[in-house]
């Protein structure tokens, strides 16, 4: 059975969110992903664009301005449940290697 769209984030995909969390455009994307993940994180200029298009289609972002070729997008209700979502699925799997390991 095919996974469900969006059901898990790739890392672009959440640090994407995570970054609108607060309105901005895709510029400002592609300079603080890098900046949040100390470069270990970058999401190329056709990759943003493909994916704020898809975000957009599923609701999980929206456009709040344009001005010219320059477009802001802000997080949506659902696309901060999506974001959420994804975190306790990353803490819960950080929370498994710890107990298979035997770090606490």
């Amino acid at each position: 059975m095919p996974r469900a769209k969006f059901q898990t984030l790739t890392e672009q995909m959440f640090y994407v969110l995570l970054c609108l969390r607060e309105e901005c455009c895709g510029t400002d994307i592609l300079d603080r992903v890098p900046a949040m993940t100390g470069g270990r994180v970058s999401v190329g200029s056709g990759t943003l664009y493909n994916l704020l298009e898809q975000f957009v289609a599923a609701g999980m972002i929206r456009e709040t301005r344009v001005e010219g070729r320059r477009r802001s997008y802000l997080l949506t209700a659902f696309g901060r449940e999506t974001l959420d979502r994804e975190y306790r699925r990353i803490q819960a799997q950080a929370e498994d290697y710890r107990r298979y390991v035997g770090e606490e």
